[in-house]
């Protein structure tokens, strides 16, 4: 039986992302686990992530999760999900800058504390909290069945910045274009939360639990 793993650092919404993932699992058989060993076993990987990306960053990196990442994004498909995407890149601007991973080239960076509608000059509220339209940059198997504009839902202050544009999966407007999703080889990965996307969301899942990365 095929395998995906969610891997638990200590803060991500674990138990929300493993009852989506079991949602559409169809013989996939989902854990959600803290041991490095068990996550290298399985064949594809989630890595979530909520709050602070210091905090995120420092307990991966203390559970060895850093390694393990590095590790099978070479030939088994990676999922990250918000604060699990961010952690993905070189570096965050949040609490005062933050060394990521360095799995994905790019920077984090602030919405800023006057973002404003650039159609109405309406004052934006940071975070960005809610449902909003995601476009596709690119045709990929994770977008499978999932209709260009479909609505996702998000919560977060800072957002990815990619080294190269050929690495941006998905686009979203608010105040700026920024990037949605970002994708190279077997990653993956998201800044919008699929467990809370309802059926969208669900969609992206299965398409994970079917996809063999470098599409």
């Amino acid at each position: 039986m095929n395998t995906v793993a969610v891997i638990d650092y200590g803060m991500g919404n674990l138990h929300s992302v493993a009852k989506a993932l079991e949602k559409v699992a169809e013989g996939t058989k989902v854990l959600v686990s803290s041991d490095p060993d068990e996550v290298r076993k399985a064949d594809r990987i989630v890595l979530p992530g909520v709050g602070a990306i210091r905090d995120c960053v420092g307990e991966i990196r203390r559970l060895g999760f850093d390694e393990v990442v590095k590790e099978v994004v070479v030939n088994k498909p990676l999922m990250g999900v918000c604060i699990g995407m961010q952690t993905l890149m070189d570096s965050s601007v949040e609490n005062n800058g933050v060394e990521c991973l360095g799995i994905l080239p790019g920077t984090v960076e602030f919405f800023g504390e006057d973002l404003q509608d650039a159609k109405t000059g309406q004052r934006l509220k940071v975070p960005h909290m809610g449902w909003n339209q995601v476009y596709q940059n690119m045709e990929h198997p994770m977008w499978s069945g999932i209709a260009d504009g479909a609505r996702f839902y998000f919560v977060h202050s800072y957002y990815v910045q990619p080294a190269a544009p050929e690495l941006i999966a998905a686009s979203c407007e608010y105040g700026i274009n920024f990037t949605a999703a970002v994708t190279q080889g077997n990653v993956f990965a998201t800044q919008f939360h699929p467990e809370k996307s309802q059926h969208a969301g669900l969609a992206l899942y299965a398409n994970f639990l079917k996809w063999d990365g470098n599409d």
